[in-house]
């Protein structure tokens, strides 16, 4: 085993320990949540270590690092997240390798996501990334819909051909009420995926909790966790 594979089969055991671990607190069991890897500015072979490792989704943050990296891991079994604030001039790239966008906040991105699905004959699962930390009708600094807005995005999404409504995204606020509040942001965006599965069954999906705060997600409910740093080590300096 090479020094990397070593050091990323520790780390991968022990954010599974932490994730057991809350599971069993919360009384669920290990396999309502999945581990998605952030591999946002490691390489692809370590996306392939990874995937020896047992990974099965990985997740990116910007098209210009994920789209050369998904194609250098294409003969993988790999459902490729795309988990970063997304412009309309990149769908087109992002759709040709991603199974799921996480971060879906406007109508407008709705309208070029199907476009594209439709045109490179695939079905997309989204998600309505829903900023905590927005006002009414707003979208967050860190992207995301206020979650008065949540409800009209799901229906575009779920009206639009070649896209599928998963469900929902946050990331824990730095700002408003819920800053520094984990626990408490995850429960909110629990209360609105319950309304929302109400019109949408289907859209049962939950992606909450990083590194520092998954134990926070997994206890409110949470069906994915997005992990980097605790897996792959502290990120190298870009630039």
């Amino acid at each position: 085993m090479t020094d990397r594979k070593a050091q990323l089969a520790a780390n991968l055991a022990q954010v599974e320990e932490r994730i057991a671990s809350s599971c069993t607190a919360a009384g669920r069991k290990r396999e309502e949540v999945t581990l998605i890897v952030v591999t946002k500015t490691y390489p692809a072979s370590d996306v392939r270590i990874l995937h020896e490792l047992g990974v099965r989704h990985v997740a990116e943050n910007r098209d210009q690092d994920a789209a050369p990296k998904a194609t250098a891991c294409a003969d993988l079994s790999l459902t490729w997240h795309f988990v970063g604030q997304l412009q309309t001039n990149k769908v087109r790239s992002v759709t040709s390798y991603a199974d799921v966008v996480q971060s879906v906040d406007r109508v407008k991105l709705v309208t070029a996501l199907s476009a594209a699905a439709v045109r490179g004959e695939r079905e997309l699962g989204c998600l309505v990334q829903v900023a905590l930390d927005a006002e009414s009708g707003a979208r967050g600094e860190r992207g995301g819909v206020a979650p008065d807005g949540v409800e009209e995005l799901a229906a575009a999404i779920g009206a639009a051909p070649g896209l599928r409504l998963d469900g929902l995204m946050t990331v824990a606020p730095l700002a408003g009420e819920y800053a520094g509040r984990q626990r408490a942001a995850f429960d909110r965006l629990m209360e609105i995926s319950s309304r929302l599965r109400a019109g949408h069954p289907a859209a049962n999906m939950v992606s909450a909790g990083m590194s520092g705060d998954l134990e926070d997600a997994v206890a409110a409910g949470a069906t994915h966790v997005r992990v980097g740093t605790a897996v792959l080590g502290v990120r190298p300096r870009l630039g």
